[in-house]
């Protein structure tokens, strides 16, 4: 660190601040620091005695607050551990359930290949005798502007609901 003195203003480079330096006492003599003391009332010096001692009241109150800060602490810690516990829990949950439906979709799509319908329709014709409804064996109704129709009540033998 360098110094400059210029007209009684010293410049220190550098980033810290120094204690300024004390004088240094000429030969022979001592160096003694000037001990001020300020004159204070005695209602003041009672009141700052008063200030400083400390009544049981006091006390019972400020161990009552301390402890009780610390029991907001622990159970706020406690609390926080529970959160983090579950999070990592529903994190773990959510990974499963991701594999989950992973092999899910992996086997729906393999059922969905594996099914051919020209194969289907060969073996319900061929080996199990079925055949494609004759238009006698076909019964319409009319009235249906939808794609679906709603049954409320059984569909009679006949086939014919009303007459």
């Amino acid at each position: 660190m360098a110094a400059r003195r210029d007209n009684s203003r010293t410049y220190v480079y550098g980033n810290t601040v120094r204690k300024a330096e004390m004088p240094l006492p000429r030969r022979g003599q001592e160096f003694e620091e000037p001990v001020r003391k300020k004159k204070r009332s005695p209602r003041i010096q009672r009141n700052r005695q008063q200030a400083l001692r400390m009544n049981p009241a006091y006390v019972a109150f400020l161990t009552v607050a301390a402890v009780a800060a610390l029991g907001v602490c622990i159970w706020y810690l406690q609390v926080r551990a529970e959160l983090t516990t579950r999070m990592e829990h529903l994190t773990a949950l959510q990974q499963e359930l991701a594999e989950v439906r992973e092999e899910n979709t992996t086997r729906h799509n393999t059922v969905v290949d594996s099914v051919d319908l020209e194969k289907v329709r060969e073996r319900a014709l061929g080996e199990l005798g079925m055949h494609y409804a004759g238009t006698d064996q076909m019964i319409t109704y009319p009235g249906s502007s939808g794609d679906y129709v709603k049954q409320y009540e059984d569909i009679p033998k006949d086939g014919v609901l009303s007459q």
